[in-house]
């Protein structure tokens, strides 16, 4: 399927324990949250909601519930509709897209690459607040300044051919449309 995981992969994956991607993924969310303090604000009233980050091509979910300053973020199986306020599905190649701005939500919305459910108000101010955070690979990684260049280049030409190799959608373009 369309920037989907190779399911060997994705089959490895599901025996594995959880908790250590839940310790790095809440690692690089609190890297990604101190070097934007304002992430929280521009979330307005949808602060405290819980959003599921569903990897499609992935046996888990993202549950994150971001706060003033920081975010509460489990790693589980599957979850229910009660389990959330908003639930945003993908690829997990399209899903870190979305968040280093290789990727226009609406455009992957639009061509069905991308799904929503839930409160949409909620995902857009998450949405914005992922654009207006302008997040890179050094960022969320917390690294010095020193080395910020060459690491995102080097992560941003990994992805390009991750997403090429995947047949994901291509990148956006000027206008926020991408060649599909």
């Amino acid at each position: 399927m369309r920037g989907h995981l190779p399911s060997i992969l994705t089959g490895a994956t599901g025996v594995l324990p959880l908790l250590p991607l839940e310790v790095i993924s809440r690692r690089l969310m609190t890297n990604a949250m101190a070097a934007r303090p304002s992430f929280a604000a521009r979330l307005g009233e949808h602060a405290g909601c819980t959003f599921a980050i569903d990897p499609v091509d992935c046996p888990f979910v993202f549950l994150m519930k971001p706060g003033q300053g920081r975010v509460d973020l489990k790693v589980v199986r599957q979850v229910e509709p009660m389990d959330y306020e908003a639930r945003i599905a993908a690829p997990l190649v399209v899903l870190l897209g979305l968040v280093d701005g290789t990727y226009d939500g609406d455009a992957l919305f639009f061509s069905r690459d991308l799904s929503i459910e839930g409160d949409t108000e909620a995902v857009l101010a998450l949405r914005n607040a992922i654009e207006n955070a302008e997040l890179d690979p050094s960022t969320v990684l917390g690294l010095p300044k020193s080395l910020r260049g060459p690491v995102n280049r080097g992560t941003r030409m990994l992805f390009m051919r991750l997403r090429r190799m995947l047949d994901a959608p291509e990148e956006s373009g000027p206008n926020g449309v991408y060649v599909s």
